[in-house]
């Protein structure tokens, strides 16, 4: 009998690319840079950020911030932050959909091609799994951007 550590009837999502409606904007979030690379037509020079499921989540991987900011990204919202140069964000903790809870991280951008709009066919067609809910898919403002370090914090957008 072959038993796995997934809690979930679901199996695990590694490559798959999920078009979703986040808390700020319509985007991809997929386990596989390449692939969002790829769909993007983006250079490899830029990195993604990586979205966790709560904070618990992101210590587990081994990710550290100065203690002095533990409470500022605990309780953000709408917020990416870089640390070392390394973004991340933490999601927001009402998720509707089971895939994405299953999900404990993942790469992240908007849904479009480099430098242009949302574009809701394209996102489609190169989309695996397309989450909606009642509010539909829609572009927005974008989070705001804060990069802090042992002693301060800076916000770029």
């Amino acid at each position: 009998m072959d038993k796995r550590n997934c809690s979930s009837r679901l199996p695990r999502i590694s490559v798959d690319v999920i078009l979703s409606q986040t808390d700020t904007t319509v985007g991809f979030l997929s386990q596989d840079a390449q692939k969002l690379y790829e769909i993007k037509s983006r250079e490899n020079s830029k990195p993604f950020l990586k979205v966790y499921k709560n904070f618990k989540a992101f210590l587990h991987e081994h990710n550290r911030i100065p203690k002095n900011m533990k409470n500022l990204v605990r309780r953000s919202k709408k917020t990416t932050f870089i640390v070392k140069n390394k973004a991340f964000r933490i999601a927001s903790p009402h998720l509707d959909s089971q895939i994405l809870r299953d999900i404990s991280w993942g790469y992240s951008t908007s849904a479009n091609e480099s430098g242009k709009h949302f574009d809701r066919i394209f996102c489609e067609a190169k989309a695996d799994i397309i989450i909606e809910d009642a509010r539909g898919l829609f572009e927005s403002s974008s989070s705001s951007l804060i990069k802090i370090n042992n002693t301060k914090k800076k916000r770029l957008r």
